[in-house]
């Protein structure tokens, strides 16, 4: 049984699928996003894990510091962690970058520092999966395999006219068949390089989640959600479910011009970054509080406010002390006191970043008074 829509024109087929989206991309995709015009797969590789669940926008900024700081993958291995997580530290979903050591640090120790050429073998590396290894392969070494990220999906659930939210297993295996069976029915000389990022560019630039462009799409003829005015319906979204709501008191304790900061674990949100001090309740904060020997007050409240992860909103409310004396011991282990003049280097979630810099902006205009 045909993949593609019932009574599809015969100038795209499961044989010319893949050559048309090559050769729209070699004359309408992009060609001037930082990381193309390169095969070097340390490149690539960390432009695909940064663009997981991120806009190229966002991205540029953070590829071009990250590869100053870090340039070649031996330098990524032989950093810190923390140094690492520094240079991430905005860009969210933290487990990114801590897998982002982790697997460099594997390919200089397993694979003496040449990064594996097939799929099977990337996709063995620590926070690489299927789709990511598959264009890793595709982008740096030519490998035929198909990929399945959020703008592909988009793309093959419109134009064949698959119903179910993509995230279930059922519906995300009927499109790895579609993805593989256009591979396998496609021209044998394709140039995967171009198909791969053409896919993405389409899903990105025309076959996007609100009003698509089909007026500009090469295959808005054969699509079935165009032909059936179904672009507003595929993908099926998501079933709505209620977000939890969570909330937590922030400690924020200035000390000649020093905030003090605790690790978080390494398992969890901001996984091994740089925070303030966090509790669950206002208990909590008060009793750790009375043990370093501070007293909080309403006038140490700072504007509460609200972070929102993937799965659940933080209702943030931050307090503010300043001391004169030190109010506990010369902290260790997982408690440090750091220059607010430093933060800058310092890895920090994106909430804490913006109270010490609101801190930090309040310092400097009350000392230039």
């Amino acid at each position: 049984m045909s993949l593609f829509p019932e009574n599809t024109p015969e100038d795209i087929g499961v044989e010319t699928f893949a050559q048309t989206i090559s050769d729209w991309h070699h004359k309408e995709g992009r060609h001037n996003l930082p990381w193309q015009g390169s095969q070097d797969p340390y490149r690539i590789w960390l432009s695909e894990i940064m663009l997981q669940q991120t806009q190229v926008a966002t991205v540029t900024n953070y590829y071009h510091r990250f590869l100053k700081r870090f340039p070649t993958l031996a330098d990524l291995a032989q950093a810190s962690q923390s140094d690492v997580l520094a240079y991430w530290a905005g860009l969210g979903y933290y487990a990114r970058a801590r897998n982002l050591h982790r697997c460099a640090q594997t390919i200089m120790s397993k694979w003496g520092g040449r990064f594996p050429e097939t799929p099977e073998e990337i996709e063995t590396l620590p926070g690489i999966g299927r789709s990511t290894a598959a264009a890793i392969a595709a982008f740096s070494f030519g490998a035929r395999a198909p990929i399945l990220d959020g703008n592909v999906k988009r793309v093959f659930t419109r134009f064949f006219g698959v119903f179910g939210y993509p995230g279930t297993k059922a519906v995300e295996t009927k499109l790895w068949s579609i993805a593989q069976s256009i591979l396998d029915h496609g021209p044998a000389h394709l140039d995967m390089a171009s198909y791969t990022q053409g896919l993405m560019d389409m899903g990105a630039t025309r076959c996007t989640r609100a009003k698509p462009n089909c007026n500009a799409c090469p295959l808005a003829h054969a699509c079935y959600a165009n032909r059936n005015n179904a672009q507003q319906t595929l993908p099926t979204p998501k079933p709505r479910k209620a977000i939890p709501q969570r909330e937590c008191h922030m400690l924020v304790l200035v000390h000649e011009n020093k905030v003090l900061l605790e690790k978080r674990p390494q398992n969890g949100i901001w996984g091994g970054l740089w925070c303030l001090p966090q509790f669950n309740d206002y208990n909590a904060f008060e009793t750790k509080c009375r043990n370093w020997g501070v007293t909080p007050s309403k006038a140490n409240q700072m504007a509460p406010f609200q972070h929102v992860f993937t799965h659940f909103k933080l209702q943030i409310t931050p307090w503010w002390i300043t001391m004169n004396k030190l109010p506990l011991a010369e902290p260790s282990g997982q408690l440090c006191w750091q220059s607010l003049n430093e933060l800058a280097e310092t890895g920090l979630p994106a909430p804490v970043q913006k109270i010490l810099q609101g801190v930090n902006k309040s310092l400097v205009t009350n000392q230039s008074r």
